[in-house]
């Protein structure tokens, strides 16, 4: 770790629609000027979670031009204009998948030679990633689910995350909330899993093995987590095997059709891999036996790359919902009784932005910061390095066609 100060500068959030997210809060910033041999300063914004004055009330100073900072560390995508040659930005580029909207950032980073640290390739020796935001995604997705349930039926009602406070109001909702007796299936065990089944809990839900959901009925609402084994098998009856299920997902099977006659709200938590087979078919979904009238598709994977055929488009946190008519394959109006309804928000952690914000910050400040204050000595941040010195690093060499395009 350098024995002289480094300054880091948090820049406003530029990108279109407006994040309210910040990497680090007031709180952390100070702590971090203690902890660590760094001064921060923070670039004025209207539209971050935390207003300006709670960063000053914390003594950290507030800076429209950050052009003397050592390192910039943002949220989403910064807007190319703003972008500062020379300068080191942590940031999610959303470049490492080759998307295409994104190929002229990537070009001008290259161009200005900037050097890229990226959030989501930022991972430990055995490839798990340090630091997330999918947690609080997972939260948001399934207070959403319920939400939908509620505006499509009447059954109850719950405010929208982002008109509260904090998940700290919304807690003391969850207290006097009366549900039905509905019964909601969770895939995956990841992070933004355990969000949504945190927050499920939190609504006073119950949690049910797989074996009692399906064989059981109950007078109160209940969820079960459902994993890989739970709802694939072996096209040729061999034993499960999660290894070669990742490796060789193309020679297995869907089991959900077990689920579907007993789900109302189908919260979905599992990335989607090409090999692997769909959850259900449109077909599936026109059968008279499938159930689920509420689909939360949180990961937001979209056809024809998508493990859920009627996640069709991403929506957006003013407008969350759409429809999906089984029969005809098509959009449509939500909250009608033969769609299905989407919920299929694909930034949902700025729903809760000062929740979500420090707990993100906690990990940058003590999982990443640090290593980023060694250089090039941290193999973390060697592994998260997408571009240095006008051109990208050998581990991200394979986006050399993208970048020409």
């Amino acid at each position: 770790m350098p024995n002289t100060t480094i300054k880091i500068g948090i820049i406003r959030e530029g990108k279109t629609p407006p994040d309210a997210r910040t990497p680090l809060t007031p709180e952390q910033c100070a702590e971090a000027q203690v902890e660590l041999p760094v001064r921060i300063v923070v670039e004025p914004s209207p539209i971050r979670c935390f207003k300006d004055e709670e960063f000053t009330k914390h003594g950290i100073h507030l800076q429209e031009d950050l052009s003397d900072c050592d390192i910039l560390l943002g949220v989403k995508e910064v807007p190319i204009e703003k972008l500062i040659p020379g300068k080191t930005y942590l940031f999610f580029s959303h470049t490492i998948k080759k998307q295409a909207y994104n190929r002229p950032l990537l070009q001008a980073i290259l161009e200005k030679n900037i050097r890229l640290i990226d959030y989501e390739v930022l991972t430990d020796e055995k490839g798990e990633r340090l630091i997330a935001f999918g947690f609080y995604a997972g939260i948001v997705g399934a207070h959403n689910g319920l939400w939908t349930w509620g505006k499509r039926t009447g059954d109850f009602s719950l405010p929208r995350l982002c008109e509260s406070h904090d998940y700290a109001e919304v807690l003391e909702v969850y207290e006097k909330l009366k549900l039905p007796p509905l019964r909601i299936v969770l895939t995956g065990g990841g992070r933004v899993s355990s969000g949504a089944a945190k927050n499920l809990r939190d609504m006073g839900i119950e949690q049910v093995s797989p074996a009692d959901f399906l064989e059981n009925q109950y007078d109160t609402a209940v969820f079960t987590q459902i994993h890989a084994e739970d709802y694939v098998a072996h096209r040729d009856g061999k034993a499960f095997d999660k290894r070669h299920f990742y490796a060789h997902g193309d020679e297995y099977v869907s089991t959900f059709q077990r689920f579907w006659p007993s789900t109302d709200i189908f919260i979905n938590g599992i990335f989607y891999d090409k090999k692997a087979p769909m959850f259900f078919t449109l077909e599936d979904m026109g059968r008279a036996d499938f159930r689920p009238q509420v689909i939360a598709d949180i990961t937001c994977d979209l056809m024809p790359a998508s493990s859920v055929p009627s996640t069709i488009r991403a929506t957006k946190i003013a407008d969350p919902v759409y429809g999906f008519d089984p029969v005809k394959g098509v959009e449509t109006a939500p909250y009608q009784s033969h769609v299905v309804d989407m919920m299929t928000i694909d930034n949902l952690p700025s729903e809760l932005p000062r929740d979500a914000s420090a707990f993100f910050g906690r990990q940058l400040l003590e999982r990443i910061l640090p290593e980023v204050l060694k250089g090039r000595a941290s193999a973390a941040i060697c592994r998260g390095m997408i571009a240095e010195k006008g051109a990208l690093t050998e581990e991200f060499s394979y986006l050399e066609d993208y970048v020409r395009g």
